[in-house]
């Protein structure tokens, strides 16, 4: 009976890694074909030379969308630690309603998340200098309400990864470190942060995943900025699947790759040390 589970388990497995990495090996194989279709007929670099000479609209979306994922990811990782720090080792009034409404965002569908904040911008108006609040200038759907946006449904993420860390801190750490004279700041600059380090960069890792990959709630707070998601899908809407976004999906691929290599024997070295 075991035997048979173990079959069944590899089975299911082999089947996961089949359906999550040969769209990606395809996908990679077809951006070193010569022809546009999707029929193999000679090997060639000529969409990679196109994506490096004639894609500029591709590259200012790709670097948007990157300027806008770090920031992103940096401000929910900030407000997702300290909002973490602070509800695991403080007790305050409603405590548990807010350790409940952290989980909405994420079961909330994105479209969802989306509509809500394209009616919370509009209805934000901007201040006039002289004037009041009321009589400001609508706020404009750019680069900054996609920022807003997104660190906004990345920050329960990162709240959620340090806190699993923190469950497993030893608070022992933190008497012997009072004891020996340690003020609050220096408790949490020399104790605490280091000792999160690995819920930090993994929750840093998957805001900047999440905002990168982001189409359904940039879509609605957008304007007329648009990150790389949307172009592609622009263009494949208007001329089908470019060779062109296959090599850059390529040169991401590879790089996602090295990032996950890296990030990995960094996080084990954290933990060690830690």
């Amino acid at each position: 009976m075991s035997r048979k589970r173990r079959s069944a388990s590899k089975a299911v497995f082999i089947g996961c890694m089949v359906f999550l990495f040969v769209p990606l090996a395809v996908l990679i194989f077809f951006s070193f074909n010569e022809n546009k279709a999707p029929i193999f007929t000679q090997f060639s670099l000529v969409w990679y030379r196109k994506l490096f000479t004639e894609s500029s609209s591709l590259w200012t979306a790709f670097f948007r969308s990157i300027t806008i994922a770090l920031a992103a990811s940096a401000t929910a990782t900030v407000i997702g630690t300290l909002a973490a720090i602070g509800v695991h080792w403080h007790r305050f009034p409603l405590k548990t309603y807010v350790q409940a409404i952290t989980y909405i965002p994420l079961v909330l569908p994105e479209i969802i998340i989306g509509m809500s904040l394209l009616a919370f911008f509009a209805g934000i108006r901007m201040p006039v200098f002289g004037h009041s609040l009321a009589i400001g200038i609508p706020m404009t759907l750019g680069w900054l309400t996609i920022f807003i946006a997104h660190a906004t449904f990345c920050l329960p993420f990162a709240y959620m990864m340090v806190l699993a860390r923190l469950d497993e801190f030893d608070s022992s750490i933190i008497e012997a470190a009072r004891d020996l004279g340690a003020t609050e700041v220096q408790t949490l600059l020399r104790v605490i942060i280091p000792v999160s380090k690995p819920g930090i960069i993994s929750g840093f890792l998957t805001s900047l995943t999440l905002s990168l990959e982001d189409f359904t709630i940039t879509y609605f707070v957008s304007g007329v900025s648009s990150t790389m998601p949307m172009v592609v899908y622009s263009q494949m809407y208007k001329g089908g699947v470019s060779p062109v976004i296959n090599a850059l999906s390529s040169i991401m691929i590879l790089g996602t790759v090295v990032l996950a290599f890296l990030a990995r024997r960094w996080l084990k070295y954290i933990a060690a040390s830690s």
